[in-house]
């Protein structure tokens, strides 16, 4: 069965960006817990409602049994997409069959701060390890390179060290080799 190609994660396309930023935090934002691998059918239905939203997805590569590298584009935080928008919204996207429960975010500031950097990381082509457990560590700024101005935690993973950016109301986050890159502490 062939592979299907990237779709978009995100609804409209600068809806993480600082321009648009004034309008996202002042509209409500839920995480949408999806129905057992619906990610992606729920992040198609909402876009064609035309429903603000983001479902960070990474390309995760692979053999098959016959040997042959593939690509599959899995989201990183399996079972949740995140909208934005008002209660009508929220109600639609219930409707869609798709989603098993919404969780109020209390604090969007920090979330959309954290799915800013979530979608650098996604976005600069570094491989990324999802993270699911998060845990006290320095917090440091890169300070060179591509990931200029990321903020994060460094942790131990096997046997170098990473750089962990989070996103707080999930308590998961992906992270980074740190080998390439020279930090600052915070």
């Amino acid at each position: 069965m062939p592979i299907l190609p990237a779709e978009s994660d995100i609804y409209p396309g600068n809806l993480l960006e600082e321009e648009y930023f004034p309008e996202v935090t002042h509209c409500g934002w839920w995480a949408l817990y999806t129905m057992a691998r619906r990610e992606k059918e729920l992040m198609r239905r909402l876009r064609g409602m035309e429903i603000r939203h983001y479902g960070p997805i990474i390309a995760k590569r692979g053999k098959t049994p016959g040997g042959r590298v593939i690509t599959s584009h899995v989201p990183l935080f399996p079972g949740y997409v995140f909208l934005c928008g008002d209660e009508m919204d929220r109600h639609r996207a219930v409707a869609t069959n798709c989603v098993s429960r919404c969780l109020p975010v209390g604090d969007p500031d920090q979330l959309v701060y954290d799915l800013r950097q979530i979608r650098r990381l996604i976005q600069s082509g570094v491989p990324l390890t999802p993270e699911s457990k998060l845990q006290p560590g320095a917090r440091v700024r890169i300070r060179r390179g591509l990931l200029a101005g990321m903020e994060g935690t460094v942790i131990r993973r096997r046997g170098g060290d990473r750089l962990l950016v989070a996103v707080h109301f999930l308590q998961q986050g992906a992270s980074v080799l740190l080998e390439d890159f020279e930090v600052e502490r915070l």
